[in-house]
């Protein structure tokens, strides 16, 4: 089963930025869609940020538009996502999942069950 791992949570200041990281374990994200999806405690997990294959088409959701980009660096086969500008209210575990397909995951924000979830990484946005 493939796997992706998240790194580059952590505590931060209100206005301050964080880049997290995203790699495949065993495979390389080259071939793959890779959202950004969230979960805040008490909340329903909601998706951020969304990158196609190629990289060309990229969707962002609510208040992460203008604030957040995600990217991909294909000579580490890794997709990154850039948030500035933090605030409190992005508090949540971070996770990265790793589809085929772009339609579910980047436009309706609902991986299928075949898609790569990582375990997620804390960022906490306190002062």
């Amino acid at each position: 089963q493939l796997q992706v791992v998240e790194s580059g949570g952590g505590l931060v200041q209100p206005g301050e930025s964080l880049r997290l990281s995203c790699t495949g374990s065993g495979f390389t994200l080259d071939g793959y869609a890779v959202g950004w999806f969230r979960q805040a405690p008490g909340k329903e997990r909601e998706g951020v940020a969304c990158i196609s294959r190629s990289g060309s088409s990229i969707n962002y959701r609510g208040s992460a538009r203008g604030r957040f980009t995600t990217f991909r660096d294909n000579a580490n086969h890794t997709v990154h996502l850039q948030m500035n500008a933090l605030r409190p209210d992005d508090t949540a575990v971070y996770y990265c999942v790793a589809e085929e397909g772009y339609q579910y995951m980047c436009v309706e924000w609902s991986p299928t069950p075949a898609a790569a979830w990582g375990q997620g990484t804390q960022v906490t946005v306190s002062s």
